[in-house]
């Protein structure tokens, strides 16, 4: 059986009536970012902001659409749902504020990063160290939206506990930066391109499978 949890953040799924006018805003600056380091890409040839940005939202597709077809296959609960109050719900714990966020994590990262990528900080390659320390703060945010049940986590391996964290930590973030550092490490646009192109294909044709030819709800 469905936990209260997955009952609830199913509940309204892209229901139209739930967007809030703050949705306005939010999507006005995602969009005035991304124009904006377009802008700055024509100019000087470098593209990897956007790649970044592209990057990591891809990747938070991905974990979204997995997480939905383990509800699916379990009928019981997803790895984390999102039953709290949103603007808009887009999966069983996916919401239009997670998507905005992560829309601009990647270009967070990305002009976080020291010019000359053999920089290290603490020993350690400054690409690697930003995308550990991006990942810790995405888990300690991801904590307090659990204490505060936001977003509710169903499994003892995927909780707020020592083996936990450690779950969340590698699946549920860090590999998006860590996607992100190989895409822009690339030597050439063009395999820029198609690795991003890989990254959205897999989810979408999953969503196609699910959504789309078996009307699964996650």
């Amino acid at each position: 059986m469905p936990t209260q949890a997955s009952q609830a953040a199913l509940n309204g799924l892209w229901d139209l009536t739930m967007i809030k006018w703050y949705v306005i805003p939010l999507l006005a600056i995602v969009i005035y970012i991304y124009v904006t380091e377009m802008k700055k890409a024509k100019e000087t040839g470098n593209w990897n902001a956007i790649f970044a940005g592209l990057t990591v939202f891809g990747m938070d597709f991905f974990n979204e659409t997995w997480n939905g077809w383990v509800f699916h296959f379990t009928n019981h609960s997803a790895f984390w749902t999102t039953p709290g109050d949103t603007a808009l719900r887009t999966m069983i714990g996916w919401n239009i504020e997670i998507m905005f966020m992560f829309a601009i994590s990647g270009i967070i990262y990305y002009h976080t990063l020291e010019e000359k990528k053999e920089v290290r900080i603490l020993g350690v390659p400054n690409r690697w160290f930003w995308a550990i320390g991006y990942s810790v703060f995405c888990v300690f945010v991801e904590c307090l939206l659990n204490i505060g049940g936001h977003l509710i986590w169903e499994y003892p391996f995927w909780n707020l506990s020592f083996g936990g964290i450690w779950l969340i930590f590698l699946i549920g973030y860090f590999h998006f930066y860590v996607a992100a550092i190989l895409v822009i490490g690339m030597n050439t646009d063009r395999r820029k391109i198609l690795a991003i192109g890989l990254i959205y294909s897999v989810p979408i044709i999953m969503n196609i499978i699910g959504k789309g030819i078996f009307h699964w709800a996650y």
